[in-house]
């Protein structure tokens, strides 16, 4: 069966074309090798790729040998690049009410971008996990998408706002002058999640409102559109994997509780769509797998945890039989 084409707001490349050109690149060239024209960007609300705009991120970085190229064009957004949800944000009474909003209406903007927010006592952690189904690598887009939220919690919450610490899972730059000079805090690399740490009393503390009238016919504007957004049972499985395959082991039974039906139901959902749970399962593990060696510099124990396997000798075992070769000899011919 065909997968869905899964779309981006073209505002999520708001500003490409001065950045490519400033970093020595012809955007309308890039553009086009990735399928895309600069007639795409015109209208912010026009859905494009999600793949083909990773791919345009990384080729862009790649050809201007810019490694923190997501990231400079993050620093050039604020939230109302984010739409319509931008009106139900700003009119929030506190800020994790915001982000609530925001990982309910996420796949609006990015279909291919899960934001979840986890309660650690006094921190509060906002993570972001890429969807993708293939095994090449999102580090552009993951920076774009901390740098998005971190200028979304920055206009939120006051300039004078500092999160705990910045995490990504990918090895750092040679220089992280950019990062410092967006993030001004801690910035931790080869870290065990994508996404920002903060104070919980800053993000529960209220706040002046915003336009509640705009609000209120963003939110019915929204709601309309996640009720007619009809996600295949497959690529929803695929985000509840994504989400709980670090907390142990992922089973069927594990994901149809979290769904809401039975293991039976399961399978037959995604035997509708020509798929099965295990075949999903590996597909998600191997994609995840592949990224973490290559862009990271995790020990063989740390990726068995993060892949959800009950040990390094499980993984690695794991790891040989699909990929055919050791971890370490996988990585050296990358």
């Amino acid at each position: 069966m065909q997968r869905p084409m899964l779309t981006i707001r073209s505002a999520s490349l708001t500003g490409y074309t001065d950045l490519a050109r400033h970093v020595g690149l012809d955007p309308a060239r890039m553009l086009r090798k990735v399928g895309l024209s600069a007639r795409d960007l015109v209208n912010p609300d026009t859905p494009i790729s999600t793949s083909a705009v990773r791919e345009l991120l990384e080729n862009s970085a790649a050809a201007a040998n810019v490694e923190d190229f997501g990231l400079r064009l993050a620093m050039r957004r604020r939230l109302s690049n984010l739409g319509p949800i931008s009106a139900v944000m700003s009119e929030a009474p506190t800020v994790r009410e915001a982000l609530e909003s925001l990982c309910r209406y996420m796949r609006l903007i990015n279909a291919s971008l899960l934001t979840r927010i986890e309660d650690h006592g006094d921190a509060v952690l906002i993570r972001e996990s890429i969807l993708v189904n293939d095994k090449n690598s999102v580090r552009q887009s993951i920076e774009m998408a901390v740098g998005v939220l971190y200028r979304s919690l920055e206009e939120l919450l006051g300039p004078s706002w500092r999160p705990r610490s910045v995490c990504f899972e990918h090895r750092p730059p040679d220089s992280a002058t950019c990062h410092k000079t967006l993030f001004r805090s801690a910035v931790e690399f080869n870290s065990g999640f994508n996404g920002i740490v903060c104070h919980a009393r800053d993000l529960a503390a209220h706040r002046s409102a915003g336009d509640s009238q705009m609000a209120l016919y963003a939110r019915r504007f929204l709601d309309q559109a996640l009720s007619g957004a009809n996600d295949s049972t497959t690529h929803t499985i695929r985000q509840v994997i994504v989400a709980i395959l670090p907390n142990g082991r992922c089973t069927a039974d594990q994901v149809a509780r979290h769904l809401g039906v039975d293991r039976r139901t399961l399978h037959r959902r995604l035997a509708a769509e020509d798929a099965s749970f295990s075949s999903l399962l590996q597909a998600v593990r191997c994609e995840l797998a592949s990224r973490q060696i290559r862009d990271g510099d995790r020990s063989l124990s740390e990726l068995a945890d993060l892949l959800g396997f009950s040990s390094s000798s499980a993984f690695a075992f794991w790891f040989k039989k699909h990929f055919g070769m050791t971890v370490s000899n996988w990585r050296n011919a990358q």
